[in-house]
């Protein structure tokens, strides 16, 4: 039986050097946000809103042209802590 995920980690590798993780619900969640917000604006330097929806009233804004890479990562919880 194939386990699912618990939510996906997002982290976007920043111009300079820096890293962000925000989290996703689902696959379908950040793929909607990824083609639907991020790619249209993707050389803008305006600032864009990035969701962050598991920290309540934070919130995270960045210039879609300065992102220089993406890593998803599946995360799973299990009932076991190391």
């Amino acid at each position: 039986m194939p386990i699912t995920p618990n939510e996906y980690a997002v982290f976007l590798f920043l111009e300079g050097g820096h890293r962000e993780e925000v989290r996703f619900s689902t696959i379908q969640e950040f793929q909607k946000w990824y083609s639907g917000e991020l790619v249209p604006k993707s050389t803008s330097n305006d600032f864009m809103s990035v969701p962050i929806k598991n920290i309540q009233g934070e919130y995270m804004m960045v210039r879609p042209s300065k992102i220089a890479g993406i890593r998803v990562e599946p995360v799973f919880n299990s009932s076991m802590e190391r």
